[in-house]
C-alpha cells in the first residue's frame, strides 16, 4: 500500500518561509516522479511543481518560480518543497502526488497515481 505523509505546513507571515515534506512508503519512490499541488478555499487544486526520478529536471508555475524550489532525497524516500518570500495567496492546502512519467505537462492531476492527505500553509498579511 502506497503512502504520502506530508508534513511542516503552519502558519507564518508575509515574507516568511516555510519547508514542506513528502515521506512515501511502499513502493520505490525513485521510480516515481514526484510533484506537488495546492488547494486554495473556494478554488480548483493547481499544480506547484513536480521533480524528476533522479532531480534531473523541475517544474514550477510562474507564480512560483524564484521562490520555492522542489527537491526530493531518494535514500530517504522523501521529497521536499521549499517555499520562500511567502504571500498570502500562498495560502493553501498542499499536496505530494506521484506519478510514473515525466511529460510536457505536468500539471495534469489525472496523471498522478497516488496522494498524500495535504497539509495546511497559512500566509498572513
Amino acid at each position: 500500500q502506497v503512502q504520502l505523509v506530508e508534513s511542516g505546513g503552519g502558519e507564518v507571515q508575509a515574507g516568511g518561509s516555510l519547508k514542506l515534506s513528502c515521506v512515501v512508503s511502499g513502493c520505490t519512490f525513485s521510480s516515481y516522479v514526484m510533484g506537488w499541488f495546492r488547494q486554495a478555499p473556494g478554488k480548483e487544486r493547481e499544480f506547484v511543481a513536480a521533480i524528476s526520478w533522479s532531480a534531473g529536471s523541475t517544474d514550477y508555475i510562474d507564480s512560483v518560480k524564484g521562490r520555492f524550489t522542489i527537491s526530493r532525497d531518494n535514500a530517504k524516500n522523501t521529497g521536499y518543497l521549499q517555499m520562500n518570500s511567502l504571500k498570502p495567496e500562498d495560502t493553501a492546502v498542499y499536496y505530494c502526488a506521484l506519478r510514473r512519467l515525466w511529460a510536457r505537462r505536468m500539471a495534469v492531476e489525472r496523471a498522478y497515481d497516488y496522494w498524500g492527505q495535504g497539509t495546511q500553509v497559512t500566509v498572513s498579511s
